[in-house]
This record gives structure tokens, C-alpha cells and sequence, in this order.
């Protein structure tokens, strides 16, 4: 597609998603790549400043954890709220309000003189963030057309980017600054993303309107947010599972999932269509990104603590056992990303998640011949290496199932996945809060996590191959 005389209004052409790339199309990644970078990078970034929130809000350390708890629980919510209203009225204008919203949380959330505001734009700050993945997925897959499995592929080393950067960068803003100008850093970067998206992302073209299913995203949000609070109680609060401060948001988890299954059922045009959660490949990719975000996402951010309970190794050097994750992860990701239209997406998922497995069990046990912190590094690069092959094949296997949903089933997929990290880690928090020894447990649900990807892999086999373009 030729450019416009004026960008801000270019459109897209009839079938672009679909044949040949357009020509703004490495412009328009990188743009959507910002978002998704500045996003990963909030996930990890406020993690450094809760000691400082604390003090200088006065707060309670259960009410400071919530700046990050919130902040997952919101992007679970959204993710696939954001997807599906992308399809509906065009991803430009969901991802332009997302960048708008982010930025606007995140100065109310460096201007707020309690944590109780706080916490709540940090909500907004989340949904934000929360819309970026599915619109960016749906904008680049309609810029690259026959290439976009590898353009989406290509967003596998973003988030690792985030996590490796978001505490360092979080450390000196905090050591240097406050934790105020951690929010304040997104404001700039947040107006150039409006301004340049406004200028050369194309409008894509909305599906025929039908009514928003408000009813079916309502008990979809509230059955999250309650089945979330519930989980991460007992990570958060210490919360026994006989409690009912985990018991009652639990059974009314629930019971609205009850109603939201039911009502997409019956309802004509459902907010999520039930296809979507237990089609033909889709049930068990939903089963697998769960499972995957309990394994992967759970075990990646209970490391730093492995390290420093079980091994005595100071807090700046166990964070970088995450370094060492990520750039396993990022050298293989962009290989595998090329390779998929040869090997399929089972091969790199098997492969995956037994590599992964190793690094997990590696981990647990006691170092052999190397000093400890040489021991985890070499477990951990071992897990980015695994993530690096079958992350970019989770990311694509159920996408080309149904190309004109791809917003909605990246929204999914992101819920799923941060679904499962959560429960995971709440679980896990709440075993070693009860554990003699917290180190010993620990390396125990690494072997629990390892047995998990393994026991994903018969599942791979229920999702459709394919090899060659979409």
C-alpha cells in the first residue's frame, strides 16, 4: 500500500492481514513494540519501590502489594475485553484509547497522597497496559499479512526485555529520585505513542456492529476479579484456605462462572464465544496457556527468592538470574520464530517444555562442581532457552485456527496465561508461609512446576499442527 498524503488517515485495504506485508509495516511494529515494552516493564518495575511507597505513603505492607497485584488482576480482566472490542470497532482506536488511559493513570499515580488511590489508578494504569497485547497482535498481523507468524512471533522477546530492564531501571529511579518519577517516565513516552499512532497506524476496517454483550463481559470481570482476590489471598494476606476470606470470593467465582458459561451459551452473540473456550483446538491451547502461565510465569517470579532463601545470595545477584533467563530466551526466540513454518508448532512446544522441565528440576537440586550462584545461572538459562522455542509456537498454534479473531484470542490467551502465574505463585507464597524451610519447599514446586510442562505434553497432540503461512 502507498502511503497517503496524509499517514494519520491511511486505511486498510481490503484483505491486508491476509497476502502481501504494507509498507509501513516495520514502522507500525515498532510503534505497537513501545507499548508492549513500556507495559512488560510496569509489570516489574514498581517491585523495587514498595519499601518506598510504603514509608512515604504510610502504608500497610499488605495495601502496598496491591500496586502489583492490581496491576495483573487488571490486565487479566481487559485482556480479553480489549481483544474483542478491538475486532468490533477497530484496533487503532482501542490501542490509541489504551495509550491515553495508560498515561493518564500513570500521572495520577504519580500524584497520589495515599495508597488507596494508589491502588486504584494503578487499576486504570493496568487496563491500559491490559489492552496493548490483543490491539498490537491484531495491528501487526493486518500490517505483515502472510508473515505476521513471525512478525507475532517477534513479540516473544519483548516481555523478557521488560523484566530484565523494569528493575534496574526501577532501582536508580528510587535511588536517585522517588518512586514518583517511576509513573512520571511513562507520561512522555505515553504522548509520543499517541502522537505516532495516530500518524502511522492505519485504521483498520470494524466488523459489522452487534450489539457489546455488556451482560457476558460484566460476570466475566467479576468472576475474575473475585476467583483472583480469592487466590491471591493467600499469598498476599497469609490467608489459610479454611478462611473465608478465601472461601467466600471463591464459591462466588464460582457461581458467576456458572452464569457466564451459561449465558454465552444461550446468548446470540456472546462476548466470548464458547468456540473460543473449548473448540476444536482452542479448549486445549486455553488448558495449555493456563498451565504454562502457572509453570512458567509462577516459577520465574519465585526464583530471586529461591536464590536468596535456600542460598543466602544477596538481592541484586538473584535478580539477575532473570537476566540470565531472558537472554536464553531472546537468542532462541527469533530462531524459532523462522523456523516455525518448517517444524510446526508441536515439535517446538514438546521441545520447549521438556528443556524447560530440565532447568526447573536443575534448579532444585544441589549445585554440582559450580558455586551456587554459577548453579541457578546455568538452570535458568537452561528454562530461557525452552521458553525461547516454545513460547513463539503457543503464541501462533490457535491464532491461525481463527484469523479474523486474533485480537480476542490474544486477549485470551494473555488471561490464561497471567491466570495461571498468579495462582501459582499465591499458592506457593502461602506454602512457604507455613514451611520449616522455605528453600527445601521451594525447590520442591520447581519439581512440581517441571512435572506440569511435562504432563502439558499430551495435551500438544489435541492441538492441529501446521506447517508453511497462515
Amino acid at each position: 500500500m502507498e502511503p497517503s498524503s496524509s499517514p494519520s488517515v491511511i486505511t486498510e485495504p481490503a484483505g491486508a492481514g491476509s497476502g502481501e506485508p504494507l509498507a509501513h509495516r516495520r514502522l507500525v511494529f515498532g510503534i505497537v513494540a513501545i507499548a508492549l515494552l513500556m507495559a512488560s516493564i510496569d509489570q516489574t518495575i514498581v517491585a523495587t519501590a514498595l519499601n518506598a511507597i510504603r514509608s512515604d505513603l504510610n502504608a500497610e505492607l499488605t495495601w502496598s502489594g496491591w500496586t502489583i497485584t492490581v496491576y495483573a488482576l487488571g490486565q487479566i480482566i481487559v485482556m480479553p475485553l480489549a481483544g474483542r472490542l478491538g475486532d468490533q470497532f477497530g484496533r487503532k482506536k482501542i490501542f490509541l484509547g489504551a495509550a491515553a488511559l495508560f498515561t493518564v493513570a500513570s500521572l495520577c499515580c504519580s500524584l497520589a497522597d495515599n495508597i488507596y488511590l494508589l491502588v486504584i489508578f494503578r487499576a486504570f494504569q493496568a487496563i491500559g497496559g491490559g489492552a496493548f497485547m490483543p490491539t498490537a497482535t491484531g495491528i501487526v498481523a493486518e500490517q505483515f499479512g502472510r508473515d505476521r507468524d513471525r512478525a507475532i512471533g517477534m513479540f516473544t522477546s519483548i516481555f523478557p526485555i521488560g523484566g530484565i530492564i523494569g528493575p534496574i531501571i526501577g532501582g536508580i529511579i528510587v535511588t536517585y529520585w522517588s518512586w514518583r518519577e517511576i509513573f512520571v517516565v511513562n507520561i512522555p513516552i505515553g504522548l509520543l505513542l499517541i502522537v505516532l499512532g495516530l500518524r502511522f497506524i492505519p485504521s483498520s476496517a470494524p466488523k459489522a456492529a452487534s450489539r457489546i454483550d455488556g451482560t457476558g463481559a460484566f460476570l466475566l470481570a467479576v468472576t475474575m476479579l473475585f476467583g483472583m482476590y480469592g487466590i491471591s489471598s493467600l499469598g498476599s494476606t497469609g490467608a489459610e484456605p479454611t478462611d473465608p476470606q478465601f472461601i467466600v470470593p471463591m464459591v462466588i467465582a464460582l457461581a458467576l462462572g456458572f452464569l457466564f458459561v451459561r449465558h454465552a451459551n444461550r446468548h446470540a452473540a456472546p462476548f466470548i464465544p464458547v468456540s473460543l473456550l473449548r473448540g476444536r483446538g482452542f479448549g486445549a491451547m486455553n488448558t495449555i496457556n493456563f498451565l504454562f502461565g502457572a509453570a512458567m510465569l509462577g516459577f520465574g517470579a519465585l526464583v530471586p527468592l529461591y536464590a536468596e532463601s535456600r542460598y543466602g545470595i544477596q538481592p541484586l545477584q538473584a535478580g539477575t538470574l532473570l537476566t540470565a533467563r531472558a537472554v536464553g530466551m531472546i537468542c532462541v526466540a527469533g530462531l524459532a520464530v523462522f523456523a516455525l513454518r518448517r517444524t510446526g508448532y508441536r515439535a517446538p512446544m514438546v521441545g520447549g517444555f521438556v528443556l524447560v522441565a530440565g532447568g526447573m528440576t536443575l534448579m532444585s537440586l544441589a549445585p554440582h562442581g559450580l558455586t551456587p550462584y554459577a548453579w541457578l545461572a546455568m538452570a535458568a538459562g537452561i528454562t530461557g532457552i525452552g521458553m525461547g522455542l516454545s513460547i513463539p509456537a503457543s503464541n501462533n498454534a490457535s491464532l491461525q485456527l481463527a484469523p479474523d479473531q486474533i485480537s480476542a484470542i490474544a486477549g485470551l490467551r494473555g488471561m490464561f496465561r497471567q491466570s495461571g502465574g498468579i495462582v501459582a505463585v499465591s499458592i506457593t507464597t502461602a506454602i512457604l508461609n507455613h514451611a520449616t524451610n522455605a528453600g527445601t519447599a521451594q525447590a520442591h514446586s520447581f519439581v512440581v512446576f517441571a512435572a506440569i510442562l511435562l504432563l502439558m505434553i499430551p495435551i500438544t497432540f489435541l492441538v492441529p499442527d501446521h506447517r508453511g503461512t497462515w
